[in-house]
C-alpha cells in the first residue's frame, strides 16, 4: 500500500501509515525552501514569448475582457508546468514498467523516444533494482520521501531518479537523493512493512529527452546532509511558525494598514 500524501498549500506532506495523525514534510517541499532566483526570470520570459508567439489570440481576448487577457498571460508558467509534469509522469510510468521486465509493445508516439533510450539504458548498463517507487522515511529527522530507484550498477548501489524535463539536471538534486539515501527506512508499497535503507555508494540522474539520454553522476558526499538538513528550519518557519509571530495592534491611528489590505496590496 503506498504511503498517503496530502498538500497543505504548495507543500507536501507524508501520512504515517501506523498514526495517520503524523505527519512529515516531503523532501521536495523541503528543497523548495532554496532561493531560486532563475524561476522569475524563466517565467518572465515564459509569459513575453507567449505574448508575442499569440499575440492575435490575446489581443482579441483583450478587445472585451482586458482582465482575462491578462489571466491569460500570467498563467502561461502554470499551464507549461502541467504539461511537462503530464509528459513527466507517463514517462516515469513507462520507465518503472520497463524497470520491472515489461517491453511495453505500444505506447503514444510521444511516448516512443522514451522508451527507445530508457531501453538502451537498461540494454548497456544492466541494473540490478533493489527498489522501485518506494517511499522513505526519515524517523530521526521527521521528513519523508518517494524515490525512482536503488539499483546495483556493476560494483556500486546507486540511488537514481529519472529527469525529464528540458531544463536539464539542477543542483538541488544532490540534496535530494542524499536525503533519500540518509532516510532510516523504506516503506514498501506492497504490504506496508520497512525494510532498511541499504548503504549507497553513490548517486545519479537518468536524464531522458526525446533526442537523448544521458546518465549524470551526482555527488552524494556526507555534507549535502547537513545543508539539506539546515532546510528544515526554514520550511518549519515558512509553514507554520511565521505565521505565529507578530501580534494584533494594541495601538493605531488614522488609516493604519490592516494586514487585509497589505495581502491586497
Amino acid at each position: 500500500m503506498a504511503v498517503a500524501t496530502i498538500k497543505r498549500g504548495a507543500a507536501r506532506f507524508y501520512l504515517d501509515p501506523e498514526d495517520a495523525e503524523k505527519r512529515v514534510p516531503g523532501v521536495t517541499s523541503i528543497l523548495s525552501m532554496l532561493p531560486k532566483d532563475f524561476l522569475r526570470y524563466w517565467a518572465a520570459k515564459l509569459v513575453a514569448e507567449t505574448a508575442v508567439e499569440r499575440w492575435e489570440h490575446v489581443q482579441g481576448i483583450a478587445r472585451t475582457d482586458p482582465e482575462g487577457a491578462i489571466d491569460y498571460l500570467k498563467r502561461a508558467p502554470d499551464r507549461f508546468t502541467r504539461q511537462a509534469a503530464g509528459v513527466g509522469s507517463q514517462a516515469h510510468d513507462l520507465f518503472e514498467r520497463m524497470a520491472r521486465g515489461e517491453r511495453p509493445r505500444y505506447v503514444h508516439p510521444d511516448m516512443q523516444p522514451y522508451l527507445r533510450h530508457f531501453g538502451s539504458f537498461l540494454d548497456e548498463h544492466q541494473p540490478e533494482f533493489l527498489h522501485l517507487e518506494e517511499t522513505v522515511w526519515s524517523d530521526q529527522h521527521g521528513y519523508a520521501g518517494s524515490f525512482d530507484a536503488i539499483a546495483r550498477i556493476g560494483d556500486e548501489v546507486v540511488m537514481l531518479d529519472w529527469k525529464t524535463t528540458r531544463s536539464g539536471v539542477h543542483e538541488d538534486v544532490a540534496l535530494q537523493l542524499k536525503a533519500y539515501a540518509r532516510a532510516d527506512r523504506i516503506i514498501l508499497a506492497a504490504d506496508g512493512s520497512s525494510v532498511p535503507v541499504p548503504a549507497i555508494d553513490a548517486a545519479a540522474v537518468l536524464h531522458v529527452r526525446p533526442e537523448g539520454a544521458k546518465l549524470v553522476p551526482v555527488s552524494c558526499s556526507d555534507d549535502l546532509f547537513d545543508i539539506f538538513l539546515s532546510l528544515l528550519p526554514i520550511f518549519q518557519w515558512d509553514r507554520e511558525r511565521k505565521k505565529t509571530v507578530i501580534g494584533k495592534p494594541v495601538w493605531a491611528t488614522g488609516a493604519a494598514e490592516t494586514g487585509t489590505e497589505r495581502r491586497a496590496a
